[in-house]
């Protein structure tokens, strides 16, 4: 017969070592990023000052949000969005053509 108390001791053990994994394992975003930010903050993330903020987001150059008159934006949204516009170096393209021609 099982011991009622080696049982409990045994659901307790594994139930800690689930918290402790889970406690290890990184977050993917922390909480910050999740937190939209305002048009200040987004001036700050991407270097561009207001007005060329409120224009890209008008001609929906910018990725954001409105609500009412206020815009809001997500810091991983922004660093994605310019992280969009990198130009590729000689050597990358000279590899996407080298690929290329070897299909």
């Amino acid at each position: 017969m099982i011991n009622p108390f080696e049982l409990i001791e045994n659901r307790l053990s594994n139930i800690e070592t689930l918290l402790l994994n889970l406690k290890a394992t990184p977050t993917p975003t922390s909480l910050k990023d999740e937190l939209p930010i305002n048009i200040d903050e987004a001036c700050r993330v991407t270097g561009y000052a207001k007005p060329s903020i409120y224009s890209k987001f008008s001609r929906r150059g910018i990725p954001g949000y409105r609500r009412g008159q206020k815009l809001y934006f997500y810091r991983s949204e922004l660093l994605e969005w310019i992280k969009s516009g990198k130009r590729s170096t000689l050597d990358e393209i000279k590899a996407d053509a080298l690929n290329s021609l070897a299909r």
